[in-house]
């Protein structure tokens, strides 16, 4: 159900209200620091990757076997961080088309419903379990191919 210009308008002063009393809290509302700093990291785990690539290619040249395996290890690391940090990204609120319009410019809305429920609910309410179908499907095939 949509807001009134009235509730709209309320919600908007409370929004301004917030950002002028504490605008660090309004800002990890936003999620504006998490998703620089989420940034951050990402683009540091690229230069770490690079790095650890120049060590693995340096140690595979020289035949030091010990600095290609640190190089490798430095690749590890910092993939695992990149990837860990790129998961975290959120969607930013400007591009999302949820509150794109939306007078709040950047807090995000949870969209309530029945998203996703209805698929877990039919196989709990089956009358069989997941063995007994598996034991039926083994009957059949022993059935059907001369008992083998």
């Amino acid at each position: 159900m949509p807001l009134s210009e009235e509730e709209l308008r309320l919600l908007e002063q409370m929004e301004r209200a917030l950002v002028e009393e504490d605008p660090k809290l309004a800002s990890a509302l936003r999620g504006t620091t998490m998703r620089r700093s989420a940034r951050r990291r990402a683009l540091l785990a690229v230069a770490a990757f690079t790095v650890g690539v120049v060590v693995l290619m340096t140690g595979a040249i020289t035949e030091w076997w010990f600095v290609g395996i640190l190089g490798f290890v430095i690749m590890l690391a910092s993939a695992t961080i990149g990837v860990s940090s790129l998961r975290t990204q959120r969607v930013s609120p400007a591009s999302d088309p949820r509150t794109a319009d939306h007078p709040s410019h950047g807090f995000t809305l949870i969209e309530g419903g029945k998203s996703g429920r209805g698929r877990r609910q039919r196989r709990q309410s089956s009358d069989t379990s997941f063995m007994e179908r598996l034991e039926e499907r083994w009957r059949h095939r022993r059935e059907g191919n001369g008992g083998f």
